[in-house]
């Protein structure tokens, strides 16, 4: 066999081994976007535009699950520019369920959202609801939101934000629920 033949052959097995490199294992990748949700909140929190920006993709849609949503991460931006400068309202949210494709490259979040307007006679002062998203890994195998939507909330009590704040976990829970019940179509 001539070298050629040889160096070819080779060539084609070792682009084949690396091309079978195995897919990220869904309690991993649901680990890694738990992680990026809680920093997604924090770019909020943080009042930092560049941050969230960094977070959603260029094409996302927000409240996806409603009549008008939100297209584009220009629109985004703007629609949430308030929020995020945060002084008229602060915004805090976290998981509680994550779970990912088997080829780890899309996830789906969702969890709790606590609403809070700052405003000395604000009637509710607290607004709790649900949100959830929908991750999608990038080729330069970033996490970024695809979809996102929520709920319109409910009034809380002070108790009631007290408690949002307790539940919070920092680390991912490495399971795929945790404490939600599960909805069976």
């Amino acid at each position: 066999m001539s070298r050629i033949l040889c160096f070819a052959l080779l060539l084609m097995i070792s682009s084949g081994a690396l091309a079978a490199t195995p897919a990220q294992s869904p309690e991993k990748a649901a680990c890694e976007v738990w992680q990026r949700e809680l920093s997604f909140a924090r770019s909020v929190q943080q009042h930092d535009t560049a941050a969230f920006a960094g977070h959603i993709r260029r094409d996302a849609i927000f409240d996806a699950n409603t009549a008008r949503p939100t297209r584009g991460a220009d629109a985004i931006a703007r629609d949430w520019a308030a929020i995020i400068d945060g002084k008229t309202v602060h915004l805090s949210w976290y998981p509680q369920q994550v779970v990912a494709s088997a080829d780890g490259t899309l996830a789906y979040s969702s969890g709790t959202y606590l609403l809070e307007d700052p405003a000395p006679a604000a009637k509710p002062r607290y607004t709790i609801g649900q949100f959830s998203t929908v991750w999608q890994r990038g080729s330069d195998r970033v996490w970024r939101v695809v979809f996102d939507g929520g709920d319109s909330g409910r009034p809380a009590s002070d108790a009631d934000a007290a408690a949002f704040r307790a539940r919070r976990q920092e680390r991912c829970p490495g399971v795929t629920g945790a404490g939600l019940p599960t909805i069976r179509h």
